[in-house]
């Protein structure tokens, strides 16, 4: 797929946490194709302590709007130099980077995709794919606390919302992997959080025989396989997670030999 360098249009701003911005990007000219589970690399200007792009997940693509959204969790220099951009501002993108997530063939199999904090930015996209594909996915997303669970209307929008805090403020108490829905049967998993998460739901998925992909959050700095600062040993030997994934099936990654 071909990559673009464009500056794009700050078109709107949302802050649905003290800690995340939603970025809602647009340009004059359409945007370029994008698939679920590719990332964007943005240039973060005016801050000296910032040298190299951010990688951020493509939260979600608004045809109609022609608005590339950005889901921006303000954890140091460069994502609060994001979080401080103004309507009207520019932002430089390098875009699409990475592979996609597998859309299943079949409209009979059961997907269930889970999001844990900024992890569930690439679900909604996702999810929505697969709703316009006439899929009905089900979302199940955990955080901390009520607060680390964005976006929750945007998603029933697409399908069914399963919620898990670890201080039972919203949703059912405890982890992701805690949650009852658990006990339904699913065909296909998708995942994208905290490591320590997608790995007790890749281990979930082996034992309950069921496909499971994950999109990795290596630090990545040119999203070109250049650099090699994202490598990730996998049983095809060591990987660029920017060029070869983000997104692995979990029999790939050397997570549970």
């Amino acid at each position: 797929m071909k990559k673009y360098i464009l500056d794009l249009n700050v078109k709107a701003i949302d802050r649905p946490s003290d800690r995340h911005v939603l970025l809602k990007l647009t340009s004059d000219a359409p945007l370029p194709e994008m698939l679920p589970g590719q990332f964007v690399e943005v240039r973060v200007d005016n801050s000296p302590t910032t040298f190299l792009r951010r990688p951020i997940s493509i939260n979600f693509v608004d045809r109609v709007q022609n608005e590339l959204w950005l889901l921006v969790a303000m954890v140091g220099d460069g994502t609060r130099r994001l979080g401080s951009l103004e309507i009207g501002q520019t932002l430089n993108c390098v875009l699409p980077l990475g592979n996609a997530f597998t859309i299943p063939e079949s409209l009979s199999e059961k997907v269930l995709l889970v999001g844990g904090g900024v992890g569930m930015a690439p679900m909604l996209f996702l999810g929505a794919w697969l709703s316009e594909r006439g899929f009905a996915p089900t979302f199940l997303l955990g955080g901390r606390t009520q607060k680390d669970i964005l976006e929750q209307e945007l998603f029933r929008k697409y399908g069914r919302v399963c919620i898990t805090t670890e201080d039972g403020s919203e949703g059912e108490k405890g982890f992701v992997t805690n949650h009852s829905v658990l006990s339904e049967h699913f065909d296909r998993i998708a995942t994208c959080g905290p490591t320590p998460m997608m790995k007790a739901v890749a281990h979930y998925a082996k034992d309950q025989n069921i496909e499971c992909e994950v999109s990795l959050e290596n630090m990545m700095a040119c999203g070109l396989g250049a650099c090699l600062c994202c490598v990730e040993k996998t049983t095809e030997g060591n990987l660029c997670v920017c060029k070869d994934g983000p997104v692995f099936n979990m029999k790939k990654l050397l997570w549970q030999i």
